[in-house]
């Protein structure tokens, strides 16, 4: 759009665990709603291979506004990567989302690019968004850290830490 900026959010975090769990684990939908604080609920609509279109319902915010959407995501774990993309986009004009994995020392990094711009009558623009997302991305990876964590921990399958690599 002439004239504006699109939003862009870049960020990551390394989980001790080993990449089979953490990938299993960040990309089971159905169990988003305990995996993230934010969701409340997830409904698979279709799947097709290694993609999914589904909807995404969140818990209410600090307003009391509960927000839904529809998504379709495309896992490929042989280039351990995600693509998704807002089907109903909502307050945005595009929402493109990438996840990357990798095996680090330590663990499995898991890292979040955002690519979005918001509607000119969204309630936020871009700058405001980006913003939010990047405070929400360390709040969301860090819940998803630990719990990838504490179960890599249960099944004996923690890889240790950095200090003792």
């Amino acid at each position: 759009m002439p004239g504006t900026t699109a939003g862009h959010t870049d960020n990551e975090i390394v989980i001790n665990a080993p990449m089979d769990l953490t990938w299993r684990m960040t990309n089971d939908l159905e169990s988003w709603p305990q995996l993230f604080s934010e969701y409340a609920a997830v409904e698979i609509m279709d799947r097709k291979g290694d993609t999914t279109t589904f909807r995404l319902t969140m818990r209410p915010d600090e307003n009391g506004i509960i927000w839904s959407w529809v998504s379709e995501r495309t896992a490929d774990r042989d280039s351990l990567t995600v693509t998704a993309r807002r089907v109903e986009t909502g307050p945005f004009e595009h929402m493109d989302i990438r996840w990357e994995y990798s095996e680090v020392p330590g663990g499995t990094k898991m890292r979040w690019v955002q690519d979005f711009a918001m509607k000119p009558d969204a309630p936020v623009d871009d700058a405001g968004m980006t913003e939010h997302i990047n405070r929400n991305s360390k709040v969301q990876m860090e819940r998803i850290r630990e719990q990838v964590e504490k179960r890599a921990a249960e099944a004996g399958t923690a890889l240790g830490t950095a200090e003792e690599m």
